[in-house]
């Protein structure tokens, strides 16, 4: 299994250390879809017991990137097209209001920072890198709304599909196309105008799931 491990024998929050790390190499794919999640290998792994690393499964089921096979232990939970669809349906309904509640409550400063985040993306080379930054941005604009239990369902919510998108963006032409949607809701939001960033970040998200439906669809 690819992950990054750490030594974390004589650490107390041992099951919070193993689950961002297992989490992380789940989101950008490392761990791929039904891949087998062994504690005793992860327990050696961090040098720890298999305790936490039970923990950890725990918090990855109750995000839904893991699942627990009978006679089969913990794997990475897999994405099927119905799952996927409910995911940006739920999506392209929550994202819209946060954003209308975030952009009476920008600051320059968090436009200039969102500003930064989409730059760094449209110049970005590393795949790796593409989940991240847009994350950054949406993140940026959305944490004006202080609504933070949205803000913490969109980010589950993007978990379960980051490492597809990431795939999705680099298989067809997502990027140019994701740059300048980006580049229009920022714009939206640097104007104030709530209604057409409401409609551009669900014409966004929408598009994001066409595309990927087109990918599942052909097996990618």
């Amino acid at each position: 299994m690819k992950f990054q491990s750490v030594d974390i024998g004589k650490t107390a929050s041992a099951a919070t250390i193993i689950f961002r790390s297992l989490r992380k190499s789940i989101i950008e794919g490392d761990l791929s879809d039904g891949a087998p999640l062994r504690q005793d290998e992860i327990a050696r792994a961090f040098n720890t017991s298999r305790i936490p690393v039970r923990e950890a499964i725990t918090m990855l089921e109750q995000q839904g990137l893991v699942k627990s096979i009978r006679y089969k232990g913990a794997v990475v939970a897999c994405l099927s097209m119905q799952e996927a669809d409910e995911i940006f349906d739920f999506r392209c309904l929550l994202e819209p209001a946060v954003i209308r509640a975030a952009i009476p409550k920008m600051t320059k400063e968090i436009l200039t920072n969102a500003r930064g985040f989409l730059e760094q993306f449209a110049a970005a080379q590393d795949p790796m890198d593409y989940g991240e930054l847009n994350r950054r941005f949406h993140s940026t604009l959305y944490g004006a709304s202080e609504m933070p239990y949205h803000i913490s369902i969109i980010e589950n919510s993007m978990d379960r599909i980051d490492r597809h998108l990431r795939a999705q963006l680099v298989m067809t032409d997502g990027i140019e196309r994701s740059n300048q949607e980006h580049l229009a809701i920022l714009h939206a939001c640097e104007t104030g105008d709530i209604d057409r960033a409401a409609e551009l970040t669900y014409s966004h998200i929408h598009d994001a799931k066409t595309s990927l439906q087109e990918k599942l669809h052909a097996g990618g």
